[in-house]
């Protein structure tokens, strides 16, 4: 934990300078590990503020994505991880309710190197994501999630893990 204590000031000032700019989302997962170890995930984003490929079928957008995840575990399997990651979005129209289908990849750190019995390999990890839900008129959200956390191969071992879950996000 003390490795995330430094990357977690410098992620919270950058975050409070971004909120300055603009307006964030909230966004709270529950999941399960491949292994049925549950996650719990907390996360604030900012959206790009911009949109591309508009067309009557719907446009592509996107945000960033600062995360804190707890995986539960014993005393001695129990971790924790900090994320930022850009997604995009390619965002179906529709009036009050708007499908969506999301692809992203950012990096991660871990507070250990060992979830499972998987070995990372090293505390610096990439963050794959793929995702799909339904966001509604007034800011909230609900959806599905795919993440895959993996060094690629910079450093043996690397077992990887993934995170599979459900999420909602509301607007501020």
């Amino acid at each position: 934990m003390k490795k995330l204590i430094p990357l977690a000031v410098v992620a919270a000032v950058s975050l409070g300078q971004a909120a300055a700019v603009q307006a964030a989302n909230v966004t709270a997962a529950i999941g399960q590990t491949g292994e049925s170890t549950m996650t719990y995930r907390l996360g604030v984003q900012f959206d790009f503020g911009s949109s591309w490929f508009q067309s009557s079928v719907g446009r592509l957008t996107g945000y960033w994505d600062a995360g804190y995840t707890y995986w539960e575990g014993d005393e001695t399997s129990a971790n924790h991880s900090l994320s930022l990651t850009p997604v995009f979005v390619y965002e179906f129209a529709g009036d009050s309710v708007k499908p969506y289908l999301e692809a992203g990849i950012g990096v991660a750190a871990f507070e250990s190197t060992e979830i499972e019995g998987k070995k990372l390999g090293s505390s610096f990890q990439f963050e794959d994501r793929l995702g799909a839900g339904l966001r509604f008129a007034g800011g909230h959200e609900v959806g599905i999630r795919a993440i895959h956390y993996s060094n690629a191969g910079l450093k043996n071992p690397n077992d990887g893990i993934e995170s599979y879950a459900v999420h909602y996000r509301m607007a501020f």
